[in-house]
């Protein structure tokens, strides 16, 4: 009788428990502002699910530490083109729940293994915690890759629209009506509603060279500037920077080519010389086994 008492009662604290949980997070999601993405850019299909989550975290938490700890992860996502994707408080907040995820799939790996370790589980929060990190430099990578291989594209637009007769504007304008979609667009296309909000053309080419840092691009600004204070035409700047970029991107698939061997060293070395001379190998070792000599 006492221990169908203890049972029921310790039955009727876990359902307590459980449901002053569940209160408790409803209450907290309650509070939480309602977003508006209208103007921002939508979430991909796998962040969509932990999005309720991430907004919970980064409302509770995440904004209420101090600012500077957001200062590295604020600059990485601007330069990435994310910053429209989500803020650096929710990447936080994405970090958090990358590192509890990978505790928990380490501790259920421990349990299902039936062994115990501290460092393994101390081990996949680390990771857990660096993997979105390693996700936004592949996409900062990315995304510079894409910029400077249209680069010679919207080069050649610009070329045909001032030699046609248009200004700066309507050159790029041009440029982007007509050029293939990516990240360079999308720069090109703020640097028109720059010009078009009263800044100066180099006004406008400085704040696209500070939202993209590449060289390719910074070198393309400085020409610019420099032929629009020394009253050059604009033409053969773009066509010269145009080529130049062309005979830097042969030059790095060049580069690229010649390192392609170095590369395959580990690989030959590692893997396909031991397989090659084990199938060499067998048939001798097989035909000395059989004529005694071993």
């Amino acid at each position: 009788m006492e221990s169908l008492l203890i049972a029921v009662l310790v039955g009727v604290a876990f359902v307590l428990f459980a449901g002053a949980v569940i209160y408790s997070t409803m209450h907290l999601k309650a509070v939480v502002p309602a977003e508006d993405r209208e103007y921002l850019d939508p979430l991909p299909k796998w962040l969509l699910a932990l999005w309720p989550l991430l907004r919970l975290i980064d409302y509770h938490i995440c904004q209420r530490l101090p600012k500077r700890m957001m200062a590295s992860s604020s600059e990485s996502l601007r330069l990435s083109g994310l910053l429209y994707l989500m803020s650096p408080t929710q990447f936080l907040a994405l970090c958090l729940v990358s590192m509890a995820t990978f505790f928990g799939l380490a501790l259920f790996a421990l349990d299902m293994l039936d062994t115990t370790s501290i460092l393994a589980p101390i081990g996949a929060a680390a990771f857990g915690y660096i993997y979105p990190r390693m996700w936004l430099k592949d996409s900062l990578k990315k995304r510079r890759k894409l910029m400077v291989k249209a680069l010679p594209v919207y080069l050649d637009f610009l070329t045909m629209g001032i030699e046609a007769g248009l200004n700066m504007a309507g050159a790029l304008g041009q440029a982007v009506a007509k050029g293939p979609a990516g990240p360079l667009k999308n720069e090109f296309a703020f640097v028109i509603r720059d010009l078009r909000s009263g800044l100066t053309r180099a006004e406008g080419l400085r704040r696209m060279e500070e939202r993209v840092r590449i060289p390719q691009i910074t070198s393309f600004v400085s020409a610019v500037i420099q032929a629009e204070r020394m009253g050059a035409s604009l033409g053969p700047t773009f066509r010269s920077q145009a080529d130049q970029r062309r005979t830097e991107r042969f030059q790095l698939a060049e580069k690229l080519a010649m390192e392609a061997p170095v590369k395959l060293i580990f690989p030959l070395v590692a893997f396909i010389f031991p397989v090659t001379f084990l199938v060499l190998m067998f048939p001798i070792a097989v035909k000395f086994m059989q004529s005694g000599a071993f």
